[in-house]
């Protein structure tokens, strides 16, 4: 650090006390410079900060600390005194709302123990993909308000403290005082309408961004960061579409708000703005206010749910007698003049419906937004057009009039789309023009999507205030509950049938109450996960599917909606019993039944409305809500007891399994793990089976009824790689990925011994278990200690764990008591990324895509990870697929058989 004070580029002082604090500075200098380059410094003032011009922020470093091991390449660096860096909220402040995007930091939760530490190593995984500056890992929300209800924005601001960073922030801030000179960044005109009011209630200046700048930024990050963001609407059907990064330019950006800017979008920050309209949103709420006298515009687009467009406007079958003008491709129900019914009668304005004047209103301002958009795409030979804005607000009939018209004019030549965050463009874009935030290089796979409490409301009547604990959000449930009143999911429409080019009928309501969302786009957090990756083994990544079961189909949503529910009562008497029984652990179950239970009454009405759905998607909502209400583990007291009863037989299946030949040992193997899958506390026959015997009877009672053929049957094939063939001797894997299911009789009974064997062939062995809980599913954190406890058994696991790093810390007395240094292939843990049943393999944690790359074999156990999802995944190395069907549905629909079959699908490399 000699010479510091002297730098010319960082101009920091050196006044430093410690060692340890010099090194974290030259931690923080380096990364800096790394990140952000040297070109742009301005000589700092005295004290320990780094100052950059323009719009970026200052480093506070002092008391800085390096948090958790700083013998790690790329420590986290905490730093407690930073105040400057808070610009992590952005604002669209629009004539009609107001668009809030704001960042909060995840808690760390590495656990730096030597385990890890011999993984990493062996696996050569460095920390060099995480970033300590600025970005930990966090969460990116999105928030609106009416901006005539801009003082309760601001109330929102200051009781999260965004405007100070965030009260969530990791201790970044929570004990930064006032930073007068805070900047947010904001676009919108009411950026400048309401800066003095910013300046006065919160302190801050708004540093107003350009809008055009922010749309565009705002649309480019969506399409390239975020899976099934864009999406058609073509007469009620909505289909999710994934565009390909390289084939994303050029594209013409329609964004609707009280007008209509068309931007032809080249690349990133590559624009340029080629026509518009003044006939947009504000037109239709104005002209709307006028004519029907509702004072907002949701209550404008509710009565247009109600409305029949045909009392007003006047059809080709009106002119043409009720007949088609087929010549020109025009049916009788298409519309020739908006609001032409009003020349030729004699009524007035009182005589029409509020409902038929708003749904004919809003056809005709759509109509023509999508056409004039056609037009301009036609000038620059643009096939994709997107629409963004509150304007749509993700209607039904906006989105199928602008699809429609777009459609039509060009012969269905161009594809009108619709984005998930369609408000939220100029929030994002002025949220990214922030520097070195680290968004910009996010890819989709880093993005994890989830919906907490509020979501089933986020529209309709019923808003979630800011909540600010899990106390608040029990209290908030329970109101209702108190009050009698019932908290329905929004009701959509039934899909709207068509009678022709442009006709639609008069949309139909389940139950009583239409609302303005009825297919309103609901939008999550954003998890910004740093450490997820891509499954390297996947044979072509763009066309896998995680998903095996089509919930478009509504009967097959409807059947598991129904399994869902009615495992809800066990799943909150596990969860309540696994913290205690107590009251407040009872109240919290409570709480998670009714959100679990709205998230699903949503999205039985709409399946769409949270982005594309599959079973997967599901249940891992349920495990989100679990841990919104703070259950971290609803088996754990239960997976503890099955580990121990399986670990107490252990020891005589292996000794059993060592007195076969080895051809015979290998199929008692496969079977043992198609019996041990039995287990599994997510099935409703399996629960079932609990009751009528103990967890070893049933494990040697399924053992005892495995008979092939199993339903799929590709053992003889896998025993031939495995064994080798009279004219062809095998050769051992190098390395095999064991996805390992669920704890108790499936790991210890099932899958260890397998591991074992590949071992004793001279097999790496990586088992892969989940980041989090979920059901009675084993975790990475779980395994070491049930291979120590089986490594107290058997030699050939204690040498693989120990050179595997599992052992470090415990004391393993092998059978003869010696301590030998006998040379063996590791076994080793690591941990998938996930928390749910089911993976998915586009989002895998870094230390699983690096155990992948020297793997040859991929095992994948279990209903969740072999069936539900990746049973039609096809990888570049050899793959096993091993799982006990224990759902009727399932076994009919996907192997065309029985409950308790087998399936044994075995796959060589592609």
């Amino acid at each position: 650090m000699a010479g510091l004070k002297d730098d010319p580029v960082l101009g920091i002082n050196d006044m430093i006390e410690t060692r340890e604090e010099t090194e974290i500075k030259d931690a923080v200098i380096d990364k800096v410079r790394e990140e952000g380059g040297q070109g742009d410094r301005e000589m700092a003032p005295m004290g320990n900060s780094i100052h950059r011009s323009g719009s970026r922020p200052q480093l506070d470093l002092s008391k800085a600390a390096i948090q958790g091991n700083s013998e790690e390449r790329d420590p986290t660096i905490l730093l407690p005194n930073q105040s400057d860096d808070i610009s992590h909220l952005a604002l669209d402040i629009g004539g009609s709302l107001i668009k809030l995007v704001y960042f909060s930091r995840h808690e760390d939760r590495t656990i730096n123990d030597k385990r890890k530490k011999t993984v990493k190593e062996r696996l050569g995984i460095s920390n060099g993909n995480r970033r300590s500056y600025p970005i930990l890992g966090g969460r990116l929300h999105f928030v609106k308000f009416e901006t005539r209800k801009i003082n309760e924005c601001l109330d929102f601001i200051s009781s999260k403290q965004l405007h100070r960073g965030g009260i969530d922030t990791h201790g970044w801030l929570s004990e930064a005082p006032a930073n007068c000179s805070a900047v947010i960044k904001a676009t919108g005109g009411g950026a400048y309408k309401f800066a003095d009011l910013f300046k006065e209630r919160l302190g801050v200046s708004l540093d107003k961004e350009d809008e055009m700048d922010c749309l565009v930024a705002g649309a480019n990050f969506l399409l390239k960061a975020i899976r099934h963001e864009a999406f058609t609407h073509m007469e009620g059907h909505k289909e999710f579409v994934q565009i390909d990064h390289n084939d994303l330019f050029p594209y013409l950006l329609v964004n609707i708000g009280s007008g209509v800017s068309m931007i032809k979008v080249d690349g990133d920050g590559k624009f340029e703005r080629v026509s518009g309209t003044n006939v947009g949103g504000g037109t239709y709420w104005g002209l709307g206010r006028l004519l029907t006298k509702c004072k907002s515009f949701d209550e404008l687009l509710e009565l247009s749910q109600r409305g029949d467009n045909r009392t007003i406007d006047m059809l080709v079958g009106d002119i043409y007698g009720g007949m088609d003008y087929s010549k020109i491709g025009l049916s009788a129900s298409t519309i020739a003049s908006s609001f032409g019914k009003a020349i030729s009668e004699k009524k007035e304005l009182e005589d029409y419906r509020p409902e038929d004047i708003s749904l004919s209103l809003l056809r005709m301002i759509s109509y023509n937004i999508g056409q004039i958009s056609y037009l301009n795409a036609l000038r620059f030979g643009l096939k994709r057009i997107f629409f963004g804005g509150f304007f749509i607000r993700g209607h039904a009939y906006t989105m199928d009039t602008i699809s429609f018209a777009v459609h039509f004019w060009s012969k269905g030549d161009a594809q009108a789309m619709f984005l998930r965050h369609e408000g939220f463009l100029g929030a994002l874009g002025a949220f990214m023009s922030y520097e070195k935030h680290g968004l910009d290089d996010l890819m989709v796979h880093q993005l994890v999507e989830r919906f907490p409490m509020g979501a089933p409301y986020t529209g309709g009547k019923i808003h979630g205030p800011p909540l600010g604990d899990l106390n608040e959000k029990i209290s908030w449930m329970e109101k209702f509950v108190l009050k009698g009143t019932e908290i329905t999911a929004p009701v959509p429409m039934a899909p709207p049938g068509t009678t022709g080019l442009g006709g639609f009928e008069v949309p139909s309501s389940k139950g009583g109450t239409l609302r303005s969302d009825a297919s309103a786009l609901n939008v999550g957090v954003l998890h910004l996960v740093p450490t997820l990756e891509v499954f390297p083994l996947l044979a072509d990544p763009k066309m896998y599917e995680p998903n095996t079961i089509d919930l478009s189909d509504h009967n097959e949503l409807e059947y598991w909606f129904t399994v869902l529910s009615e495992h809800l009562p066990d799943l909150v008497d596990k969860a309540v019993a696994s913290e205690g029984g107590t009251d407040d652990a009872k109240r919290r179950g409570d709480a998670f039944a009714r959100v679990f239970s709205a998230h699903l009454a949503r999205l039985m009405e709409e399946p769409a409305a949270y982005g594309k759905l599959g079973l997967a998607n599901l249940l891992e909502l349920r495990e989100e809500c679990l841990r919104e209400f703070h259950f971290v583990d609803a088996y754990r007291s239960i997976k503890q007891r099955e580990n121990e009863a399986s670990l107490a037989v252990l020891p005589d299946l292996l000794m059993e399994l060592d007195s076969m030949t080895e051809e015979t040992r290998l199929l008692t193997l496969i079977e043992g793990v198609l019996a041990a899958n039995i287990f599994d506390w997510g099935s409703r026959a399996c629960v079932d089976l609990y009751h009528k015997g103990t967890i070893i009877e049933i494990y040697r009672m399924s053992r005892n009824k495995m008979q092939r053929p199993w339903r799929v049957d590709d053992f003889d094939v896998f025993k031939e790689r495995m064994l080798g063939s009279a004219d062809k001797k095998p050769h051992p894997h190098k390395r095999a990925l064991l996805f390992v299911d669920n704890s108790g009789a499936d790991i210890v009974l099932g899958m260890l011994p397998l591991a074992r064997e590949l071992i004793r062939r001279g097999t790496e062995v990586v088992l892969v278990a989940n980041s989090l809980p979920a059901l009675n599913d084993a975790t990475a954190m779980e395994l070491p200690d049930i291979v120590a406890e089986a490594a107290k058994h058997c030699d050939i696991l204690r040498r693989a764990a120990e050179a595997g790093g599992l052992l470090v810390d415990a004391m393993i007395n092998t059978l003869d008591g010696s301590k030998e240094n006998t040379s063996s292939v590791p076994l080793m843990v690591v941990e998938n990324g996930c928390g749910s049943p089911c993976i998915d393999l586009r989002q895998v944690s870094s230390e699983l895509a690096a155990a992948a790359k020297d793997a040859d074999l991929i095992i994948l156990e279990g209903m969740g990870r072999a069936l539900h999802t990746n049973f039609n995944a096809r990888f570049k190395c050899d793959a096993l697929k091993l799982a006990m069907v224990k759902n009727q549905r399932l076994a009919e629909n996907l192997i065309k058989g029985n409950i308790y079959d087998c399936v044994c699908r075995y796959e060589p490399a592609s």
